[in-house]
């Protein structure tokens, strides 16, 4: 039997009530590879039915292990095969499967639902446009459905069409949610090299390389990570912190492992992966901008900064990877704007520029994330945000994206409010100096000689 000693119960009950640990996320990855039917009003009918019967017991059972083993479980939430991939041939409107989405999300009494997606990092099918079109209407419609498309990878190269023709849809999906400040699109992000096995929204969705269905989980705690950086003395030094960093990313991740092996056997599915990343909410003292702060920058977004959430990127890796084998996911830090009150704070005193978040980009996990600009930015100057993103992804062959949202009416300095996990966030400023000849080129900018690995 398991032996604990009193100091580890004191550690681990500090972690969960004071420094904000929990198990950010329990998703149940479903394939619809048996969802196939000549309309869409059939499509979504036999989604609907996919996810309630699957699902069914996802919540019950999550909040069970919560109250077991004393591990705050936040969300429940499942991902399913990209919507494009069993869109019925010819059909021009996805929304109906959209609504089914939602309608069976909450039937579950899940938080959100991804993969209402489509996959253009190569070409654009006619489904892939249909889903795109549907993206406007669909998330200014629903709750819970999250949306994601991939526009770039290492072996493709970026899909230029496919970024315009989702910058297109962005600016439509913030006027179609306009008296919200544009939370549509808060659930829509851009990939390049999309994962198969995400389990954070708004980019999960069941690749096709999974199983038909299993439990992909994700952990959380930068609170504690910045509560131990904090403990070390002043003149410990970078070894010394990143060591620190590793020992509590190999805690965070067993409990992960935990958590996630339990819930699938009491499923009756495949365990899936255990994502590492640390994901920041809008409370206080759950920041990954006060961990880098905490490592020794005076304000996040100032000189330093990438250099500290390498760091802290690599060793949270190095940790979980000693603390689960079946590591997958996105895994390092994420940077969301909106959803870190020390990143938001950074960015309402231009300590933090969104030039500084794309150079963050290269070394944290996906990058520019949640990130409120003016609401009349133009699409080309979206697209090509996006493709700043998408190549740094491309050339370092990592998973990058972008989530954007152009806030109606709104201008640099104001604040945009997304409210619960997608919090606030300051309305930055955008060089207006835009590759607009660039974006509207079109084509694909071929891939990287890197990708020639046969």
């Amino acid at each position: 039997m398991l032996q604990l000693s009193p100091e580890e119960i004191a550690e681990t009950l500090t972690m969960i009530t004071q420094q904000h640990f929990d198990i950010r996320t329990v998703t149940l990855s479903l394939s619809l590879t048996g969802c196939a039917a000549d309309t869409v009003e059939g499509v979504a009918e036999r989604i609907y039915e996919r996810v309630t019967q699957s699902a069914e017991k996802l919540v019950e059972t999550c909040e069970r292990l919560a109250r077991e083993f004393g591990v705050p479980i936040v969300n429940t939430r499942v991902a399913v095969t990209p919507v494009a991939e069993v869109a019925p041939a010819g059909a021009a409107d996805l929304t109906p499967i959209a609504h089914a989405l939602e309608r069976a999300a909450q039937a579950v009494g899940i938080d959100f639902i991804g993969g209402f997606s489509a996959l253009m990092h190569k070409g654009i099918g006619a489904a892939d446009r249909a889903l795109v079109a549907s993206l406007p209407g669909s998330l200014s419609t629903t709750e819970r459905v999250c949306a994601s498309v991939s526009v770039a990878s290492t072996r493709a190269g970026i899909n230029m069409d496919a970024i315009l023709l989702t910058a297109d849809a962005i600016v439509e999906t913030a006027q179609a949610t306009a008296h919200r400040d544009g939370v549509g699109c808060a659930k829509l992000v851009a990939f390049c090299n999309v994962v198969e096995d995400n389990p954070f929204m708004a980019g999960a969705m069941h690749g096709a390389g999974e199983p038909d269905a299993c439990v992909n989980v994700g952990i959380s705690g930068p609170g504690v990570v910045r509560a131990v950086v904090r403990s070390l003395p002043d003149d410990a030094d970078l070894t010394a912190v990143a060591e620190a960093i590793k020992a509590t990313a190999f805690k965070i991740t067993r409990a992960g492992e935990l958590i996630a092996r339990e819930a699938a056997s009491r499923l009756g599915v495949q365990m899936g992966i255990v994502d590492l990343s640390l994901a920041p909410t809008p409370a206080e003292g759950d920041s990954v901008a006060e961990v880098i702060e905490a490592i020794g920058v005076e304000r996040c977004g100032g000189p330093g900064t990438t250099t500290a959430l390498a760091l802290l990127n690599d060793a949270v890796k190095k940790g979980g990877a000693m603390g689960t084998s079946s590591t997958g996911g996105l895994s390092g830090a994420f940077i969301p704007v909106s959803e870190d009150a020390g990143m938001a704070r950074a960015a309402a005193t231009g300590a933090l520029s969104l030039e500084k978040l794309e150079a963050m980009t290269s070394v944290c996990s996906v990058g520019l994330d949640m990130i409120a600009v003016p609401g009349d930015t133009p699409v080309e100057t979206l697209a090509a945000i996006i493709s700043d993103a998408c190549a740094i992804g491309v050339v370092n062959n990592k998973t990058t994206a972008a989530r954007i949202v152009p806030v109606p009416h709104k201008g640099p300095g104001e604040t945009a409010y997304f409210g619960g996990l997608l919090g606030s966030a300051p309305v930055m400023s955008v060089n207006e100096w835009a590759g607009v000849r660039l974006v509207r080129r079109g084509g694909r900018m071929p891939a990287p000689l890197s990708a020639l690995r046969n």
